[in-house]
C-alpha cells in the first residue's frame, strides 16, 4: 500500500506543465496522489487554478508519468535514496511552511531533516584564509548546541562548512543542484560519502539531472528554507550567495553576515548585507544564540528537565521516553510528527517509545496521531 502511494506521489511530479502549488491544490481537493489520476475532467475542472491545459496534462499524461516513476522507485531502491513527498514525515518541515518548496525531495543518508536547530553556512567559491579561519571557528562554536549545518557541497566555503562539521562530529547536509546520483563537483565525493553516515545529500532533481546554471538559485532556495538562520562567510557583491541571502531574508528567516576586510572583494557582500540591515553581524556564537533565543530554550529545557526529574524517577524510565515526557510536559498534547522533532527522537523508534509509555499509564493515544500527557 505504501509502496503504490509512494508511485503516485513521484508520478505526479513528472506531469507536464505542472508546478508545486498547483500539485499541492490538486492533493488537497482531490484527496491523494492517486485519486488526483482518477478524478475525471469534469471534477479537475472545477479547481480553481486547473483549465483544459492542466486538465488534458492529467488525463494524457498519467500513463507516461507512472511508467517514469516506476523506473524512479526503482533506481531509488538500487541507490539507496529516500523519496519524500511534501506529506511525508520526514519531509523538512520548516521547508514545508515555504509557497515554492519542492513537492518532493530526493534524500540520501542518515540525518534527521527536522533536527530541532538547522544553519545554514555559505559564501564564495573563492574564499580567502580569512574565510576559511572564520568558517571552521564558526562550526566548532556549534558544536555545544547539537546543531546540523547546511551548505551547498560547493568549492570554496561551502564544503569549508561541511568538512568542519565532519570534523567536529555535527550531521551536514549537501544540498545539490544536480540529481541524487550525480556529486557535483566530483572532486568532493569522498566528503560526500563521508556525509551519507553523517546527515546526507539533498536534492529535488530527479535521477540524471545536471547541474546547469539555472538550477543554483533555485537549489539556494532550499539551503534557506530549512534552515533557522543562513550565515554569509565571504561573498562578492553580485553572487549567489547573496541570492541565497535575499531568499531567506524574504522567508523571513533570520540572515548573519561576518563583517569583513573593507578592501577584500569577497567582503563587500557580507558588509552590504550588514550595512542594509538585511543581516545581523556574526562576530561571535553569542550573537547566534541570542538571535535565535537559544539561550532561552536551554534555560526553559533546563527548569523542565529539573520538573521531570522531580515528577518522573528516572529509574523508572528509558532515556528517550523521558525525552519524549519532557516535551509533553510543555504542550501536554503533540503530533507525533512534531514529538518526533521536539524530542529528537527518531519517527521509527518513536512508536515503541509511545507503547512503552502508554502502557506505564502516562501517555494517552489521540485520534489524529496526537498523544497526551494524563500526569
Amino acid at each position: 500500500m505504501a509502496e503504490d502511494q509512494k508511485l503516485y506521489e513521484v508520478a505526479l511530479t513528472r506531469l507536464p506543465g505542472i508546478g508545486a502549488q498547483l500539485t499541492r491544490l490538486l492533493v488537497s481537493y482531490c484527496g491523494s496522489p492517486k485519486a488526483v489520476f482518477a478524478t475525471h475532467a469534469g471534477k479537475l475542472l472545477k479547481i480553481p487554478g486547473v483549465g483544459n491545459g492542466v486538465a488534458r496534462n492529467i488525463l494524457d499524461g498519467s500513463k507516461g508519468a507512472l511508467q517514469e516513476a516506476e523506473q524512479i522507485l526503482k533506481q531509488a531502491e538500487e541507490l539507496d535514496v529516500q523519496l519524500l513527498f511534501y506529506t511525508s514525515l520526514n519531509y523538512p518541515d520548516r521547508l514545508k511552511q515555504i509557497a515554492d518548496a519542492p513537492t518532493l525531495l530526493y534524500f540520501r543518508g542518515n540525518g534527521n531533516l527536522n533536527q530541532k536547530r538547522i544553519v545554514s553556512i555559505v559564501g564564495t567559491r573563492q574564499a580567502t584564509s580569512y574565510g576559511q579561519t572564520v568558517t571552521e571557528r564558526i562550526v566548532e562554536d556549534l558544536r555545544p548546541h547539537h546543531v546540523m549545518v547546511v551548505s551547498g557541497l560547493a568549492y570554496g566555503i561551502d564544503i569549508m562548512a561541511h568538512r568542519a562539521a565532519l570534523q567536529a562530529g555535527l550531521p551536514t547536509i549537501g544540498v545539490m543542484a544536480s540529481g541524487p546520483d550525480i556529486i557535483y563537483p566530483a572532486i568532493h565525493r569522498k566528503y560526500a560519502e563521508r556525509m551519507l553516515t553523517q546527515g546526507g545529500l539533498l536534492t529535488e532533481g530527479v535521477f540524471g539531472t545536471k547541474p546547469d546554471a539555472p538550477r543554483f538559485p533555485a537549489r539556494n532556495r532550499i539551503i534557506a528554507g530549512m534552515s533557522d538562520c543562513t550565515i554569509v562567510v565571504e561573498a562578492a557583491l553580485k553572487s549567489g550567495t547573496l541570492i541565497t541571502a535575499d531568499i531567506a531574508h524574504s522567508y523571513d528567516k533570520e540572515v548573519m553576515a561576518v563583517p569583513g576586510n573593507i578592501t577584500s572583494p569577497v567582503s563587500e557582500g557580507p558588509n552590504f548585507l550588514i550595512k542594509s540591515m538585511k543581516a545581523a553581524a556574526y562576530t561571535s556564537p553569542q550573537d547566534l544564540v541570542e538571535l535565535l533565543n537559544w539561550d532561552l530554550e536551554d534555560a526553559a529545557t533546563a527548569r523542565t528537565k529539573a520538573k521531570a526529574a522531580a515528577v518522573f524517577d528516572p529509574a523508572d524510565y528509558s532515556e528517550d521516553e523521558l525525552k519524549v515526557l519532557q516535551v509533553l510536559q510543555q504542550s501536554r498534547e503533540e503530533q507525533m510528527d512534531n514529538l518526533s522533532w521536539k524530542a529528537q527522537v527518531p519517527v521509527s523508534l518513536l512508536a515503541s517509545v509511545l507503547l512503552g509509555l502508554e502502557f506505564k499509564g502516562v501517555v494517552k493515544a489521540m485520534p489524529g496521531k496526537k498523544f497526551m500527557l494524563l500526569v
